[in-house]
């Protein structure tokens, strides 16, 4: 379905290109990052705001090269520094129909942690919307579910 949409906003895009000259775009939701990149491509093709959230921090580089005798020596070490975003933020934040919607990918056993569940309990205390995704097609069942009454005729999933 989400290659299907892919190839329908690149033909409005590209009306001029003939479609046998289309390389479709795959999308895979396998693995955790893979899930993430189709559930904002998703809701960006349907007109909804969406983007990934980055809580790994930021990388401190205190290497430095030096040239001692003809042979290069690299001293030092790379490690990443404390992020500044909220405990436990969401790997999605979005914005569907003016609501709120934070997304949590979880792929296999994988399981929310303390802080993920303090953050989802803020979220919903402020009148946002989480949803923990473990595949593509019950996100967008999810997301047909919550946003029905929105939704105008003919914009629901087709299968």
């Amino acid at each position: 379905m989400l290659e299907r949409l892919e190839l329908e906003a690149y033909r409005l895009e590209h009306p001029t290109i003939p479609e046998s000259a289309v390389v479709p775009t795959r999308h895979r939701d396998d693995t955790a990052n893979g899930l993430t990149r189709c559930i904002i491509r998703y809701l960006q093709l349907k007109g909804h705001q969406a983007e990934r959230i980055n809580t790994m921090g930021r990388p401190i580089d205190t290497r430095r090269t030096y040239n001692v005798a003809g042979c290069i020596r690299q001293v030092g070490s790379l490690r990443w520094g404390k992020s500044t975003s909220t405990t436990g933020s969401a790997d999605i934040s979005a914005v569907v129909f003016g609501r709120a919607v934070k997304v949590e990918v979880k792929i296999g056993t994988d399981r929310q942690s303390e802080a993920q569940r303090c953050y989802q309990s803020a979220v919903e205390r402020a009148g946002g919307l989480y949803f923990i995704a473990k595949d593509f097609n019950t996100f967008v069942e999810w997301l047909d579910d919550t946003f029905k009454d929105e939704m105008t005729y003919g914009e629901s999933r087709n299968y």
